[in-house]
């Protein structure tokens, strides 16, 4: 009876602390404690309950580990997931992040061979390109940094030509807008070299308002499109005489009203007949604006805008001329001489054009290259820098 009850008692503690060690390895998760306790619950019976009590201890080992494991499993996981919940969603963060960042990283190298000023010197220094070399776009330049290459090519140049001045001859306002009408799809060169009969004959406004067309058409004739040219210069001569009492008006409103006469001709005229300032927008300083990178427009009037807002308005009559001037001489439509150019390291168009310094030199026009200039008259600062007049008509 007594062994019969302490069988009992061992049956019922070792139920009871299989039980409480289940939970308790649910809770924790651990398979150790487990079979540490079961071994005392089975060392505590006796005989035959003692074997008793180690089968049911075995079997109920079996169903506790085959409940615990899931138990323990679905509790360690849920331990895990609420203890290291936050930092998953920080390393998610972080990784989304990085996701976002690497493309920016990738980005930032693109922008830096864009600077204009580095990949020129390194060319010009460097082995001559080949002539094929597509010219290196400071695409993504800062508008900062485009005003200071834009200021700082304009300095170089003034330093260039000092003299730089209207390459047409003329006297007084009416003799400028004349000359610079007729210089449309020919040379300033050609020009000079017309106007003198011209305004031999027809000194004013009135006296070329009452000019016969087919005499007029003669003396133009070297300047190509005389006939268009001839009804220009007379038509706005009719137009000085009737609506501004035959004197050229200052204003770029009236000046613009004249037949023959556009933006760019206006402003010639109030650059350096009245000393106004105005960008004058040839081909020469379209063609040049647009390899430096200072705007990708092509109308003349967006082009005007865009570069004149890079410079302080003091600067724009000069500017065109360095401008214009650059063209004219070194920077060339067909063969620029890249390898004779002063503003190489600043161009981001080097080796459009010959690059070997003694071939450059060969392409050089007007006195760069030795050659008289384009004026019978020019200023004397231009004399006094070694400048030479040009020939007159029929000189050779």
């Amino acid at each position: 009876m007594k062994k019969s009850s302490a069988s009992k008692k061992t049956a019922a503690n070792t139920e009871t602390g299989a039980n409480t060690e289940t939970g308790a390895n649910t809770e924790t998760g651990a398979r150790t404690e487990t079979a540490a306790n079961t071994g005392k619950a089975a060392s505590a019976g006796a005989g035959s309950g003692g074997k008793a009590a180690a089968k049911k201890t075995s079997a109920a080992k079996k169903a506790g580990a085959a409940k615990k494991t899931p138990a323990a499993t679905k509790a360690a996981t849920g331990q895990r997931s609420a203890a290291g919940q936050k930092p998953a969603k920080k390393t998610a963060a972080k990784k989304t992040a990085a996701k976002k960042t690497a493309p920016l990283k990738r980005q930032a190298p693109a922008k830096k061979p864009a600077v204009a000023p580095k990949k020129a010197t390194v060319a010009v220094k460097g082995v001559a390109p080949a002539k094929t070399v597509t010219p290196a776009s400071p695409r993504g330049e800062s508008r900062t940094a485009l005003v200071r290459r834009a200021r700082r090519i304009n300095r170089e140049l003034a330093e260039v030509y000092p003299y730089a001045h209207p390459e047409l001859d003329f006297e007084n306002p009416f003799q400028l807008v004349v000359a610079t009408v007729l210089s449309a799809q020919t040379t300033d060169l050609r020009v000079n070299q017309t106007t003198p009969a011209l305004f031999a004959k027809y000194p004013t406004p009135e006296d070329l308002a009452a000019a016969v067309p087919e005499e007029v058409e003669e003396i133009l004739r070297p300047t190509g499109f005389f006939r268009a040219k001839t009804r220009s210069v007379i038509g706005l001569s009719k137009a000085l005489v009737e609506d501004f009492g035959g004197e050229v008006p200052g204003r770029l409103e009236d000046l613009v009203k004249l037949p023959g006469v556009g933006r760019k001709t206006a402003f010639v005229v109030l650059g350096n007949a009245y000393g106004r300032p105005g960008i004058t927008v040839d081909t020469h300083f379209q063609r040049l604006v647009r390899r430096w990178r200072w705007t990708e427009e092509t109308d003349p009037d967006k082009i005007e805008a865009a570069v004149g807002a890079l410079f302080p308005k003091s600067d724009w009559t000069d500017l065109s001329h360095h401008v214009i001037w650059h063209g004219r001489r070194i920077c060339h439509a067909r063969k620029p001489a890249c390898g004779a150019c002063p503003i190489a390291p600043l161009c981001p168009a080097y080796g459009e054009g010959e690059t070997d310094p003694e071939k450059a030199k060969k392409l050089l026009k007007y006195e760069k290259g030795g050659f008289p200039g384009q004026r019978l008259k020019p200023p004397q600062a231009y004399l006094d820098a070694g400048g030479k007049p040009a020939p007159p008509l029929g000189a050779g």
